[in-house]
C-alpha cells in the first residue's frame, strides 16, 4: 500500500512525517492496511467533477519502477 499525500502549505514532507502518518493509519485500520510507502505530492490528478484518478497514480508508479 502506498499513500500519496498533499500537504497544506504550512507543512513540509519529511521521513518523520511519513512515519507518523503511517503509524496513525496503522492505529485506525487493520495492521495490514497501513501504507508501507508515503509520497508527498503537490496535487492529485482529478477528473473535471473532482474525483481522484487513481489509475494515473498507478500508471505513474509503474513507469517509475521500470526505470
Amino acid at each position: 500500500v502506498k499513500a500519496f499525500v498533499v500537504l497544506a502549505p504550512a507543512y513540509k514532507g519529511s521521513e518523520a512525517l511519513a512515519e507518523e502518518l503511517a503509524q496513525h493509519v496503522k492505529k485506525r485500520l487493520s495492521a495490514h492496511s497501513y501504507p508501507r510507502e508515503v509520497e508527498f505530492v503537490s496535487e492529485l490528478p482529478k477528473t473535471p467533477s473532482g474525483k481522484i484518478q487513481r489509475f494515473l497514480l498507478r500508471k505513474a508508479e509503474v513507469e517509475k519502477r521500470k526505470t
